[in-house]
């Protein structure tokens, strides 16, 4: 299942030091799961949800939607 990451930030016009710093996640974990290297924890999906200002099931690409 992809993760929505990289386009929500784009869309938003974000850079990965500025999620860094408001999420408290690193740039290098934020990387990897933007481009599907870690999959995330429930946390961390939260946390970006929170700060991207959407649930955690719109950072994931579904043919359901």
């Amino acid at each position: 299942m992809k993760i929505l990451l990289a386009e929500l930030m784009e869309s938003r016009g974000l850079s990965y030091r500025q999620v860094e710093i408001i999420t408290g996640i690193s740039k290098s974990t934020l990387h990897n799961i933007a481009t599907g290297k870690r999959m995330p924890r429930m946390d961390t999906m939260e946390e970006l949800a929170k700060y991207l200002h959407v649930r955690v099931e719109d950072l994931y690409e579904s043919e359901y939607k």
